[in-house]
């Protein structure tokens, strides 16, 4: 692999784990919304 193939995955893997996150904390809201909607 070349050096910027290498540097690229590393930016790449960084990038995915922030969506990854993004993905979590966003199922987390959902998952809060609908329990209070049904309290409702």
């Amino acid at each position: 692999m070349r050096l910027d193939q290498a540097k690229r995955l590393k930016e790449l893997e960084k990038e995915n784990t922030r969506l990854k996150k993004l993905v979590a904390e966003q199922a987390l809201d959902n998952a809060i919304l609908k329990e209070a909607a049904a309290g409702n």
